[in-house]
């Protein structure tokens, strides 16, 4: 038997040999699949295929983009919130300063009302503070001497009486509020027409007729206004609304407690009431006549 030596090197096709048969057959594939598109369902079983390969190697990416795009839409509510409770709070601020103006301007428009239906002439002022004294009911306005502030002058606002100058400084005045313990505003039942004196008790919410007998016409809701007879107060300016009537035989007069209408809690501005025109002076009081010794 002949036996053949095996070769030294493998032999075969030459690289260009390869070259030009891969050329060919991906001319033949480019002509088949533009002129009678024969690779089509090829292409989409590839596609269905490595699908899941391409999901996967996008995987990384989407999930990277969306932890940022989390971050990133956080970080841009929180800031829209910051700058919307910001904006809500200049809004909230605003509208409170308009409803301050609004109701300001209903107080300027009720003094104007009361300056014309008094008829006597009248000086603007503005509270300004308490007084120190916390047993007392006053107020200081920033109108004294230097303004034509006298002592003893009715101050009113928008809706009624709130008491009467008493004490006069060259800047300032203080006035006693009708809610004053002991302060007398001499007032007109509305429905009845009865006049009688309206006394302080010291609470800011609560006033009191006194000495009222038992048979006096007066019932809860009445409305109290100044009946002009001390010479001071000018009449018809409301003051007070009767809130509990109370009438006891073992007692000789009513208990009747009434509700101030107006009042510093009601607004700073306050109108101070000159003297009523056409009434005569008050004649000076007569010194007191001396006692006779025994001879």
């Amino acid at each position: 038997m002949e036996h053949t030596a095996p070769p030294l090197f493998r032999t075969g096709l030459t690289p260009l040999a390869r070259l030009m048969i891969f050329a060919m057959l991906s001319t033949v594939l480019l002509i088949a699949d533009a002129r009678f598109d024969y690779l089509t369902p090829l292409r989409q079983v590839a596609g269905v295929l490595i699908y899941p390969l391409q999901r996967m190697a996008a995987a990384p990416a989407v999930i990277g983009a969306r932890i940022a795009g989390f971050f990133s839409t956080h970080a841009a509510l929180r800031q829209d919130n910051q700058q919307l409770s910001a904006k809500n709070l200049e809004l909230a601020m605003a509208a409170q300063r308009t409803a301050a103006l609004q109701e300001e301007n209903t107080r300027l428009r009720g003094l104007l009302g009361v300056r014309e239906s008094v008829g006597v002439p009248s000086i603007a002022a503005e509270i300004l503070y308490a007084a120190r004294d916390p047993f007392s009911r006053k107020v200081m306005i920033d109108r004294g001497l230097q303004g034509g502030i006298e002592a003893g002058r009715p101050v009113a606002d928008h809706i009624g009486i709130i008491g009467q100058v008493t004490r006069v400084y060259p800047w300032l005045s203080e006035v006693t509020l009708i809610t004053d313990k002991g302060h007398l505003v001499p007032v007109l039942n509305v429905r009845t027409g009865l006049r009688t004196v309206l006394a302080g008790t010291g609470d800011d919410g609560r006033l009191e007729l006194r000495f009222i007998p038992l048979t006096a016409d007066f019932q809860t809701g009445d409305r109290l206004v100044t009946s002009g007879i001390d010479g001071n107060y000018p009449p018809g300016l409301p003051v007070a609304e009767v809130t509990h009537v109370e009438r006891n035989a073992a007692y000789l007069f009513a208990s009747i407690t009434c509700k101030p209408l107006a009042g510093p809690g009601a607004g700073t501005q306050v109108l101070v009431l000159g003297p009523q025109p056409g009434l005569p002076e008050r004649p000076a009081d007569s010194p007191p006549k001396k006692k006779r010794g025994k001879s």
